[in-house]
């Protein structure tokens, strides 16, 4: 069973992750260099130390809200189901990670990225590299997702079971 909730937290990660993913891209984009194509990386210096020290602090609030959304729908699942399994657990948490990683290969990725490419995002002497057009490095991205999803949301299925019932 997937409770409205659930469903509310996965559109909830739909907004506020690429909220958090435009605000670094309008701050300074390079604060995601590692996740730009190989060939406009090589072309452009590395981080500073103080964009590797900015990066992290952008990081914590995006993993915060991308590992936190999915265990909230897992934990307000077992709230709202109490003899919820391991497998309804895993599928609340599946389900909010599976709506980001989607929304993010085929709309921020593919589409803004690849397709339109706006100028805030093309780092300063990598105008019109092959990079930019990379569909597949965008789609490897996704399954790696894919991955990640999966075996997060098999922890946080096991530790909502470890949460009393309702």
């Amino acid at each position: 069973m997937v409770p409205w909730t659930t469903v509310a937290l996965a559109l909830g990660g739909i907004v506020a992750l690429p909220a958090v993913l435009l605000g670094i891209g309008l701050r300074n984009p390079r604060l995601m260099l590692q996740d730009y194509p190989k060939d406009v990386q090589a072309a452009v210096p590395p981080k500073t130390e103080a964009e590797q020290r900015e990066t992290v602090w952008w990081a914590v609030p995006f993993l915060t809200l991308l590992f936190g959304l999915p265990l909230a729908a897992a934990v307000l699942a077992r709230r709202q189901v109490p003899d919820l399994t391991f497998a309804g657990g895993f599928a609340n948490a599946f389900i909010v990670l599976l709506a980001f990683n989607a929304f993010d290969w085929l709309v921020i990725d593919w589409l803004v990225f690849c397709t339109f490419t706006p100028r805030f995002a093309v780092l300063p002497g990598t105008e019109g590299m092959a990079g930019y057009r990379d569909y597949g490095l965008h789609f490897r991205g996704f399954l790696i997702g894919l991955g990640i999803s999966v075996a997060a949301s098999v922890a946080i299925g096991g530790l909502v079971l470890l949460l009393p019932g309702a």
